[in-house]
């Protein structure tokens, strides 16, 4: 099975995936290396890990392992477990079925976030939309942000979304940005925007639940348009608004149906 580069609790880890790009989830739980070479082997919780870069690593890329021999078996609580055990067992429930859903797909019960900006004369008058579909309600922001530049108005989207969900809340944020991809799950070093990108990645650090997901624009992805056009009416209009409505259907995926 091959690897994927991921984070555990803030750590830089690799953890075994899926072809589809998804954690391999066994019990709950996922296999984790530190080092690929240092022949030590841990298991994580799925909820506790979060993709960096869904590149996949071939198998060979880390060596043989065994598990510490200190590692011991989780010790027994009280039948029921109390809230604190409910609330993790719902915390490895919601890690699994996110993992068990292909890469481009919402896993169940969680909201789904296309975001998108645009910026006319870059930098020039800058504007963002977001979609936020959740519990059945789709909420549609067109949002105008003055001055600025397109990789802002990306950024910013992105935030905005996060800000719009309660932390506890499984999210899934799409955006067909490689640059906000690049800078927030790759590690590429951004030369600008620098306060904007750290309070994204600490709005992210509080978020167990919350991945980012490339969308490729101007491909026929309905959401991912819709978000594109509120972000564009800001700029004409130079002004702000917010819908919501109940809809009758789910989301539709990151993929336009074939012909």
């Amino acid at each position: 099975m091959p690897w994927v580069r991921a984070t555990l609790r803030g750590k830089a880890v690799l953890a075994r995936a899926l072809a589809t790009g998804g954690f391999d989830v066994r019990d709950g739980r996922v296999e984790v290396r530190y080092n690929p070479n240092d022949g030590r082997l841990y298991r994580a919780g799925a909820s506790n890990l979060l993709v960096v870069d869904r590149e996949l690593l071939p198998d060979d890329h880390c060596g043989p392992a065994a598990a510490p021999e200190s590692a011991q078996p989780a010790r027994k609580g009280p039948p029921g477990g109390g809230a604190k055990a409910a609330a993790s067992r719902a915390a490895r429930a919601r890690g699994r079925a996110a993992d068990a859903a292909p890469a481009d797909e919402a896993p169940k019960g969680w909201a789904q976030a296309w975001t998108d900006g645009a910026c006319t004369g870059n930098p020039g008058p800058a504007g963002l939309g977001i979609v936020l579909v959740e519990d059945g309600v789709q909420t549609e922001v067109s949002e105008y942000l003055g001055h600025g530049t397109n990789n802002i108005a990306e950024l910013t989207a992105i935030l905005r979304a996060l800000q719009m969900v309660p932390a506890e809340r499984p999210l899934l944020v799409r955006t067909d940005s490689q640059y906000s991809i690049g800078v927030l799950q790759k590690g590429w070093k951004a030369k600008a925007n620098v306060q904007l990108v750290a309070d994204i990645k600490n709005a992210l650090a509080e978020r167990r639940s919350t991945r980012l997901l490339y969308t490729p624009g101007h491909a026929g992805v309905e959401l991912n348009e819709a978000a594109d056009r509120l972000a564009r009416m800001a700029i004409s209009v130079r002004g702000s608004s917010k819908t919501t409505r109940r809809i009758e259907r789910h989301a539709p995926s990151a993929k336009p149906e074939e012909p």
